[in-house]
Protein backbone atom coordinates (compact mmCIF):
# COMPACT_ATOMS: atom_id res chain seq x y z
CA UNK A 1 0.00 0.00 0.00
CA UNK A 2 1.23 3.50 -0.83
CA UNK A 3 -0.06 6.93 0.14
CA UNK A 4 1.31 10.06 -1.54
CA UNK A 5 0.94 13.43 0.17
CA UNK A 6 0.84 16.44 -2.19
CA UNK A 7 0.57 20.15 -1.52
CA UNK A 8 -2.34 21.49 -3.56
CA UNK A 9 -1.47 25.18 -3.43
CA UNK A 10 1.71 27.21 -2.97
CA UNK A 11 3.35 25.24 -0.19
CA UNK A 12 2.83 25.78 3.55
CA UNK A 13 -0.41 23.72 3.49
CA UNK A 14 0.53 21.72 6.60
CA UNK A 15 1.65 18.55 4.84
CA UNK A 16 3.97 17.55 7.66
CA UNK A 17 1.07 17.34 10.11
CA UNK A 18 -0.76 14.86 7.89
CA UNK A 19 2.37 12.83 7.23
CA UNK A 20 2.73 12.66 10.98
CA UNK A 21 -0.95 11.79 11.50
CA UNK A 22 -1.14 8.95 8.98
CA UNK A 23 2.52 8.06 9.18
CA UNK A 24 1.77 5.84 12.14
CA UNK A 25 0.35 3.33 9.65
CA UNK A 26 3.31 3.61 7.28
CA UNK A 27 6.50 1.66 7.70
CA UNK A 28 8.64 3.93 5.52
CA UNK A 29 8.24 7.64 4.77
CA UNK A 30 9.94 8.83 1.57
CA UNK A 31 10.81 12.38 0.53
CA UNK A 32 10.84 12.27 -3.28
CA UNK A 33 11.97 15.79 -4.25
CA UNK A 34 13.29 19.10 -2.98
CA UNK A 35 15.93 19.82 -0.41
CA UNK A 36 16.24 21.75 2.82
CA UNK A 37 13.98 24.43 1.39
CA UNK A 38 10.99 22.47 2.69
CA UNK A 39 9.42 23.70 5.91
CA UNK A 40 7.51 20.93 7.66
CA UNK A 41 6.28 21.59 11.19
CA UNK A 42 5.12 18.64 13.27
CA UNK A 43 3.53 19.07 16.70
CA UNK A 44 3.22 16.15 19.10
CA UNK A 45 2.15 16.42 22.72
CA UNK A 46 2.75 20.16 22.65
CA UNK A 47 6.30 19.65 21.34
CA UNK A 48 7.03 21.40 18.04
CA UNK A 49 9.51 19.95 15.55
CA UNK A 50 10.59 22.05 12.58
CA UNK A 51 12.08 19.95 9.80
CA UNK A 52 13.47 21.15 6.49
CA UNK A 53 15.11 17.98 5.19
CA UNK A 54 14.52 14.96 7.42
CA UNK A 55 11.22 13.24 6.45
CA UNK A 56 8.39 14.11 8.85
CA UNK A 57 7.90 10.46 9.78
CA UNK A 58 11.07 10.64 11.88
CA UNK A 59 8.98 12.03 14.74
CA UNK A 60 6.94 8.80 14.66
CA UNK A 61 10.01 6.50 14.68
CA UNK A 62 9.50 5.52 11.05
CA UNK A 63 12.24 4.77 8.57
CA UNK A 64 12.78 7.94 6.57
CA UNK A 65 14.24 7.95 3.08
CA UNK A 66 15.58 10.89 1.06
CA UNK A 67 14.98 9.65 -2.47
CA UNK A 68 17.01 10.12 -5.62
CA UNK A 69 14.80 13.07 -6.59
CA UNK A 70 16.02 15.03 -3.57
CA UNK A 71 19.02 17.33 -3.32
CA UNK A 72 20.76 16.85 0.00
CA UNK A 73 22.76 19.28 2.10
CA UNK A 74 24.67 16.93 4.43
CA UNK A 75 25.35 19.72 6.90
CA UNK A 76 21.61 20.31 7.32
CA UNK A 77 20.92 16.59 7.46
CA UNK A 78 23.30 15.93 10.33
CA UNK A 79 22.26 19.11 12.17
CA UNK A 80 18.61 18.03 12.09
CA UNK A 81 19.42 14.47 13.11
CA UNK A 82 21.49 15.68 16.06
CA UNK A 83 18.73 18.10 17.13
CA UNK A 84 16.16 15.27 17.10
CA UNK A 85 18.49 13.01 19.10
CA UNK A 86 19.03 15.73 21.67
CA UNK A 87 15.25 15.77 22.15
CA UNK A 88 15.13 12.06 22.87
CA UNK A 89 14.27 10.74 19.40
CA UNK A 90 16.18 8.08 17.48
CA UNK A 91 15.64 8.91 13.79
CA UNK A 92 16.41 6.23 11.20
CA UNK A 93 17.11 8.08 7.93
CA UNK A 94 18.49 6.62 4.71
CA UNK A 95 19.80 8.61 1.75
CA UNK A 96 19.64 7.53 -1.90
CA UNK A 97 23.01 7.02 -3.57
CA UNK A 98 21.54 8.72 -6.66
CA UNK A 99 20.48 11.86 -4.78
CA UNK A 100 22.53 14.94 -5.61
CA UNK A 101 24.57 16.81 -3.02
CA UNK A 102 24.22 20.52 -2.28
CA UNK A 103 27.72 21.95 -2.00
CA UNK A 104 28.85 25.34 -0.65
CA UNK A 105 29.31 26.76 -4.15
CA UNK A 106 25.63 26.04 -4.91
CA UNK A 107 24.55 28.21 -1.99
CA UNK A 108 26.94 31.02 -3.02
CA UNK A 109 25.65 30.97 -6.59
CA UNK A 110 22.03 30.89 -5.42
CA UNK A 111 22.49 34.20 -3.62
CA UNK A 112 24.43 35.78 -6.48
CA UNK A 113 21.92 34.76 -9.12
CA UNK A 114 18.90 35.84 -7.08
CA UNK A 115 20.46 39.25 -6.58
CA UNK A 116 21.12 39.51 -10.31
CA UNK A 117 17.53 38.53 -11.08
CA UNK A 118 16.27 41.17 -8.65
CA UNK A 119 18.30 43.81 -10.47
CA UNK A 120 16.67 42.76 -13.75
CA UNK A 121 13.15 42.69 -12.29
CA UNK A 122 12.61 38.91 -12.34
CA UNK A 123 13.32 38.04 -8.70
CA UNK A 124 11.91 34.61 -7.87
CA UNK A 125 12.22 34.66 -4.08
CA UNK A 126 14.32 31.57 -3.40
CA UNK A 127 15.32 30.41 0.08
CA UNK A 128 18.99 30.79 -0.86
CA UNK A 129 19.71 27.18 0.10
CA UNK A 130 21.40 26.27 -3.20
CA UNK A 131 18.51 24.11 -4.38
CA UNK A 132 18.20 25.52 -7.90
CA UNK A 133 21.92 25.51 -8.75
CA UNK A 134 22.15 21.88 -7.57
CA UNK A 135 19.31 20.81 -9.84
CA UNK A 136 20.98 22.78 -12.65
CA UNK A 137 24.13 20.73 -12.17
CA UNK A 138 22.07 17.56 -12.09
CA UNK A 139 20.50 18.38 -15.44
CA UNK A 140 23.87 19.54 -16.78
CA UNK A 141 25.50 16.24 -15.81
CA UNK A 142 28.13 17.88 -13.66
CA UNK A 143 26.61 17.17 -10.26
CA UNK A 144 28.04 15.32 -7.29
CA UNK A 145 25.83 12.48 -6.08
CA UNK A 146 25.71 10.92 -2.61
CA UNK A 147 27.30 7.76 -4.01
CA UNK A 148 30.27 9.84 -5.19
CA UNK A 149 31.06 10.78 -1.59
CA UNK A 150 31.90 7.14 -0.89
CA UNK A 151 34.82 7.05 -3.35
CA UNK A 152 37.48 9.69 -2.69
CA UNK A 153 39.00 9.48 -6.18
CA UNK A 154 35.64 9.88 -7.90
CA UNK A 155 34.73 12.72 -5.56
CA UNK A 156 37.92 14.65 -6.37
CA UNK A 157 37.35 14.15 -10.09
CA UNK A 158 33.79 15.47 -9.83
CA UNK A 159 34.81 18.43 -7.71
CA UNK A 160 37.70 19.48 -9.94
CA UNK A 161 35.42 19.57 -12.96
CA UNK A 162 32.57 21.40 -11.25
CA UNK A 163 34.61 23.88 -9.23
CA UNK A 164 36.52 25.19 -12.24
CA UNK A 165 33.23 26.07 -13.85
CA UNK A 166 31.80 27.67 -10.68
CA UNK A 167 34.93 29.75 -10.19
CA UNK A 168 34.68 31.02 -13.77
CA UNK A 169 31.02 31.96 -13.30
CA UNK A 170 31.65 33.80 -10.04
CA UNK A 171 34.75 35.64 -11.22
CA UNK A 172 34.35 36.07 -14.98
CA UNK A 173 30.57 36.39 -15.32
CA UNK A 174 29.68 38.23 -12.11
CA UNK A 175 33.02 39.90 -11.44
CA UNK A 176 33.15 38.70 -7.83
CA UNK A 177 35.85 36.95 -5.85
CA UNK A 178 35.54 33.21 -5.37
CA UNK A 179 36.08 32.15 -1.77
CA UNK A 180 36.42 28.95 0.24
CA UNK A 181 33.38 27.53 -1.53
CA UNK A 182 35.71 26.95 -4.49
CA UNK A 183 38.58 25.39 -2.56
CA UNK A 184 38.77 21.87 -4.01
CA UNK A 185 41.04 20.50 -1.30
CA UNK A 186 38.86 21.79 1.53
CA UNK A 187 35.69 20.55 -0.15
CA UNK A 188 37.21 17.15 -0.81
CA UNK A 189 38.33 16.76 2.80
CA UNK A 190 34.94 17.75 4.24
CA UNK A 191 32.73 15.77 1.91
CA UNK A 192 34.89 12.65 1.86
CA UNK A 193 34.53 12.63 5.63
CA UNK A 194 30.76 13.05 5.22
CA UNK A 195 30.79 10.06 2.89
CA UNK A 196 32.61 7.98 5.49
CA UNK A 197 30.09 9.00 8.15
CA UNK A 198 27.11 8.17 5.94
CA UNK A 199 28.60 4.77 5.18
CA UNK A 200 29.57 4.00 8.78
CA UNK A 201 26.08 4.84 9.99
CA UNK A 202 24.49 2.64 7.32
CA UNK A 203 22.54 5.54 5.83
CA UNK A 204 23.26 5.12 2.12
CA UNK A 205 20.92 2.95 0.01
CA UNK A 206 20.03 2.16 -3.56
CA UNK A 207 16.63 3.78 -3.11
CA UNK A 208 14.53 1.91 -5.68
CA UNK A 209 15.89 -1.47 -4.63
CA UNK A 210 15.58 -0.65 -0.92
CA UNK A 211 11.93 0.37 -1.29
CA UNK A 212 11.17 -2.63 -3.53
CA UNK A 213 12.49 -4.99 -0.87
CA UNK A 214 10.51 -3.23 1.85
CA UNK A 215 7.33 -3.57 -0.22
CA UNK A 216 8.08 -7.22 -0.93
CA UNK A 217 8.32 -7.73 2.83
CA UNK A 218 4.82 -6.25 3.21
CA UNK A 219 5.70 -2.72 4.30
CA UNK A 220 3.49 0.27 3.54
CA UNK A 221 5.08 3.36 2.01
CA UNK A 222 4.19 7.01 2.39
CA UNK A 223 5.58 9.50 -0.13
CA UNK A 224 6.02 13.02 1.21
CA UNK A 225 6.07 15.91 -1.24
CA UNK A 226 7.65 19.24 -0.38
CA UNK A 227 6.34 22.65 -1.49
CA UNK A 228 3.10 22.74 -3.53
CA UNK A 229 1.57 22.24 -6.96
CA UNK A 230 1.72 25.88 -7.99
CA UNK A 231 5.47 26.02 -7.52
CA UNK A 232 6.09 22.80 -9.46
CA UNK A 233 8.72 23.52 -12.13
CA UNK A 234 6.45 22.08 -14.85
CA UNK A 235 2.93 22.67 -13.54
CA UNK A 236 3.39 25.84 -11.48
CA UNK A 237 3.47 29.53 -12.32
CA UNK A 238 6.89 29.58 -13.97
CA UNK A 239 9.38 31.20 -13.30
CA UNK A 240 8.16 31.67 -9.71
CA UNK A 241 8.66 28.00 -8.99
CA UNK A 242 10.93 25.56 -7.22
CA UNK A 243 13.37 23.44 -9.23
CA UNK A 244 11.63 20.08 -8.86
CA UNK A 245 8.19 18.44 -9.15
CA UNK A 246 6.10 18.37 -5.96
CA UNK A 247 3.19 16.81 -7.88
CA UNK A 248 2.32 13.14 -7.42
CA UNK A 249 3.97 11.86 -10.60
CA UNK A 250 7.37 12.69 -9.15
CA UNK A 251 6.84 10.19 -6.33
CA UNK A 252 7.70 7.44 -8.81
CA UNK A 253 10.55 9.28 -10.55
CA UNK A 254 12.08 10.56 -7.32
CA UNK A 255 12.05 7.23 -5.49
CA UNK A 256 12.52 4.46 -8.03
CA UNK A 257 9.14 2.94 -7.20
CA UNK A 258 7.22 2.34 -10.42
CA UNK A 259 4.30 4.54 -11.48
CA UNK A 260 1.97 1.56 -11.54
CA UNK A 261 2.69 1.05 -7.85
CA UNK A 262 2.18 4.69 -6.89
CA UNK A 263 -0.85 4.91 -9.16
CA UNK A 264 -2.61 2.06 -7.39
CA UNK A 265 -2.26 3.83 -4.06
CA UNK A 266 -3.91 6.88 -2.53
CA UNK A 267 -2.98 10.44 -3.50
CA UNK A 268 -4.08 12.94 -0.87
CA UNK A 269 -4.06 16.65 -1.64
CA UNK A 270 -3.41 18.88 1.35
CA UNK A 271 -5.43 22.10 1.25
CA UNK A 272 -5.00 25.14 3.44
CA UNK A 273 -8.44 26.66 4.13
CA UNK A 274 -7.14 29.98 2.77
CA UNK A 275 -4.06 30.90 0.73
CA UNK A 276 -0.59 31.91 1.81
CA UNK A 277 2.58 32.47 -0.12
CA UNK A 278 6.21 33.28 0.60
CA UNK A 279 8.00 34.92 -2.28
CA UNK A 280 7.17 36.51 -5.58
CA UNK A 281 4.55 35.75 -8.23
CA UNK A 282 0.83 36.28 -8.85
CA UNK A 283 -1.78 35.70 -6.18
CA UNK A 284 -5.19 36.70 -7.63
CA UNK A 285 -7.06 36.42 -4.31
CA UNK A 286 -4.44 38.30 -2.26
CA UNK A 287 -5.80 40.50 0.50
CA UNK A 288 -3.69 43.57 -0.19
CA UNK A 289 -6.15 46.21 -1.29
CA UNK A 290 -7.85 48.67 1.07
CA UNK A 291 -7.41 48.94 4.84
CA UNK A 292 -10.18 46.40 5.44
CA UNK A 293 -8.37 43.75 3.38
CA UNK A 294 -5.07 44.53 5.09
CA UNK A 295 -6.74 44.05 8.48
CA UNK A 296 -8.18 40.71 7.38
CA UNK A 297 -4.77 39.59 6.12
CA UNK A 298 -3.11 40.62 9.39
CA UNK A 299 -5.76 38.77 11.41
CA UNK A 300 -5.30 35.55 9.43
CA UNK A 301 -1.50 35.88 9.33
CA UNK A 302 -1.15 36.34 13.09
CA UNK A 303 -3.74 33.72 14.03
CA UNK A 304 -2.36 31.18 11.57
CA UNK A 305 1.30 31.88 12.36
CA UNK A 306 1.92 32.62 8.69
CA UNK A 307 5.65 33.15 8.72
CA UNK A 308 7.98 30.94 6.67
CA UNK A 309 9.36 27.90 8.55
CA UNK A 310 12.62 28.13 6.63
CA UNK A 311 12.88 31.87 5.92
CA UNK A 312 10.82 33.46 8.72
CA UNK A 313 9.35 35.84 6.15
CA UNK A 314 5.73 37.01 6.59
CA UNK A 315 3.54 35.13 4.13
CA UNK A 316 1.18 36.86 1.75
CA UNK A 317 -2.46 36.02 2.48
CA UNK A 318 -5.42 35.42 0.15
CA UNK A 319 -8.83 33.77 -0.05
CA UNK A 320 -9.09 30.12 -1.06
CA UNK A 321 -8.69 29.73 -4.83
CA UNK A 322 -10.90 27.06 -6.46
CA UNK A 323 -9.30 27.29 -9.95
CA UNK A 324 -5.98 26.50 -8.27
CA UNK A 325 -7.49 23.45 -6.53
CA UNK A 326 -9.02 22.16 -9.77
CA UNK A 327 -5.61 22.40 -11.43
CA UNK A 328 -3.92 20.59 -8.54
CA UNK A 329 -6.51 17.81 -8.41
CA UNK A 330 -6.24 17.21 -12.14
CA UNK A 331 -2.43 17.25 -12.16
CA UNK A 332 -1.96 14.78 -9.31
CA UNK A 333 -5.20 12.76 -9.45
CA UNK A 334 -6.39 13.26 -5.88
CA UNK A 335 -8.27 10.38 -4.29
CA UNK A 336 -8.93 12.48 -1.20
CA UNK A 337 -8.08 15.77 0.49
CA UNK A 338 -7.23 17.03 3.95
CA UNK A 339 -8.17 20.62 4.80
CA UNK A 340 -5.95 22.38 7.34
CA UNK A 341 -6.21 25.61 9.33
CA UNK A 342 -10.00 25.65 9.29
CA UNK A 343 -9.92 27.07 12.82
CA UNK A 344 -8.04 30.15 11.62
CA UNK A 345 -11.11 31.31 9.68
CA UNK A 346 -13.34 31.38 12.78
CA UNK A 347 -14.67 34.79 13.84
CA UNK A 348 -14.11 36.44 10.46
CA UNK A 349 -16.61 39.14 9.61
CA UNK A 350 -16.71 37.94 5.99
CA UNK A 351 -15.51 34.92 4.07
CA UNK A 352 -15.01 34.53 0.33
CA UNK A 353 -13.62 32.00 -2.14
CA UNK A 354 -12.51 32.57 -5.72
CA UNK A 355 -14.97 30.23 -7.46
CA UNK A 356 -13.70 31.06 -10.98
CA UNK A 357 -11.63 33.73 -12.72
CA UNK A 358 -12.45 36.35 -15.29
CA UNK A 359 -9.71 36.53 -17.93
CA UNK A 360 -9.97 38.96 -20.82
CA UNK A 361 -13.76 39.04 -20.51
CA UNK A 362 -14.21 35.26 -20.28
CA UNK A 363 -14.90 33.05 -17.27
CA UNK A 364 -12.31 30.32 -16.66
CA UNK A 365 -12.42 27.51 -14.09
CA UNK A 366 -8.73 26.64 -13.83
CA UNK A 367 -5.45 28.52 -13.82
CA UNK A 368 -4.03 29.53 -17.23
CA UNK A 369 -0.80 27.96 -18.47
CA UNK A 370 1.28 31.16 -18.40
CA UNK A 371 2.08 33.33 -15.43
CA UNK A 372 1.33 36.46 -17.43
CA UNK A 373 -2.22 35.25 -18.08
CA UNK A 374 -2.64 34.21 -14.46
CA UNK A 375 -1.56 37.68 -13.32
CA UNK A 376 -4.37 39.17 -15.42
CA UNK A 377 -7.02 36.97 -13.83
CA UNK A 378 -9.64 38.63 -11.67
CA UNK A 379 -11.23 36.37 -9.05
CA UNK A 380 -14.98 35.80 -9.27
CA UNK A 381 -15.78 35.61 -5.57
CA UNK A 382 -18.39 33.48 -3.85
CA UNK A 383 -19.41 34.42 -0.33
CA UNK A 384 -19.80 31.86 2.45
CA UNK A 385 -21.42 32.08 5.87
CA UNK A 386 -18.91 32.58 8.65
CA UNK A 387 -18.66 30.63 11.88
CA UNK A 388 -17.71 31.51 15.44
CA UNK A 389 -14.79 30.33 17.52
CA UNK A 390 -15.41 27.03 19.31
CA UNK A 391 -13.43 24.61 21.44
CA UNK A 392 -11.52 23.01 18.58
CA UNK A 393 -9.94 20.30 20.72
CA UNK A 394 -13.42 19.20 21.75
CA UNK A 395 -14.51 19.24 18.10
CA UNK A 396 -11.54 17.09 17.12
CA UNK A 397 -12.39 14.60 19.85
CA UNK A 398 -16.10 14.51 18.96
CA UNK A 399 -15.65 14.18 15.19
CA UNK A 400 -16.83 15.69 11.93
CA UNK A 401 -20.45 16.21 13.00
CA UNK A 402 -19.30 18.55 15.77
CA UNK A 403 -17.94 21.08 13.27
CA UNK A 404 -19.99 24.27 12.86
CA UNK A 405 -22.58 23.89 10.08
CA UNK A 406 -21.11 26.79 8.09
CA UNK A 407 -17.67 25.16 8.28
CA UNK A 408 -19.09 21.87 6.97
CA UNK A 409 -20.68 23.72 4.03
CA UNK A 410 -17.26 25.20 3.28
CA UNK A 411 -15.68 21.74 3.36
CA UNK A 412 -18.40 20.31 1.14
CA UNK A 413 -17.58 22.99 -1.40
CA UNK A 414 -13.86 22.06 -1.36
CA UNK A 415 -14.76 18.39 -1.83
CA UNK A 416 -16.97 19.23 -4.80
CA UNK A 417 -14.27 21.39 -6.41
CA UNK A 418 -11.62 18.64 -6.33
CA UNK A 419 -14.13 15.78 -6.84
CA UNK A 420 -12.68 13.86 -3.91
CA UNK A 421 -13.78 13.22 -0.31
CA UNK A 422 -12.40 14.99 2.74
CA UNK A 423 -10.25 12.58 4.75
CA UNK A 424 -9.26 14.92 7.60
CA UNK A 425 -9.71 18.47 8.86
CA UNK A 426 -6.98 20.29 10.76
CA UNK A 427 -8.34 22.54 13.51
CA UNK A 428 -5.10 23.15 15.39
CA UNK A 429 -1.37 22.42 15.19
CA UNK A 430 -1.26 19.29 17.37
CA UNK A 431 -1.91 15.78 16.08
CA UNK A 432 -4.85 15.52 18.49
CA UNK A 433 -6.38 18.64 16.93
CA UNK A 434 -7.31 16.90 13.71
CA UNK A 435 -10.81 15.77 12.84
CA UNK A 436 -10.48 12.22 11.52
CA UNK A 437 -12.85 11.22 8.73
CA UNK A 438 -11.01 8.44 6.92
CA UNK A 439 -7.51 6.98 6.98
CA UNK A 440 -6.16 6.55 3.42
CA UNK A 441 -4.27 3.44 4.56
CA UNK A 442 -7.63 1.81 5.26
CA UNK A 443 -8.67 2.13 1.60
CA UNK A 444 -6.31 -0.49 0.21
Amino acid sequence: MTVTIVGSQLGDEGKGALVDLWGGDADVVVRYQGGDNAGHTVVEGGEEYKLSLVPSGAVRDKVGVLGNGCVVNPRTLFDELEALRERGLDPDVRVAKRAHVILPYHRRLDGIEEEAKADSGVKVGTTGRGIGPTYEDKAGRRGVRVGDLLDEDVLRERLEYAVSQKRAIIEDVYGLEAGEECDVDALHEEFAEIGRRLEEEGMVVDCGDFLHRRREAGDSLMFEGAQGTLIDVDHGNYPYVTSSNPTAGAAAVGSGVGPTVVGRGEVVGIVKAYLSRVGEGPLPTELDGDDREEELADFIREKGGEFGTVTGRPRRIGWLDAPMLRHAARTSGFTGVAVNHLDVLADLEELFVADTYELDGEEVETIPATTEEWARCEPVLREFDTWSEVDWSEVAESGYDALPEAAKEYLDYVSDVVDAPVYAVGVGPDREQTVHVENPFDRS
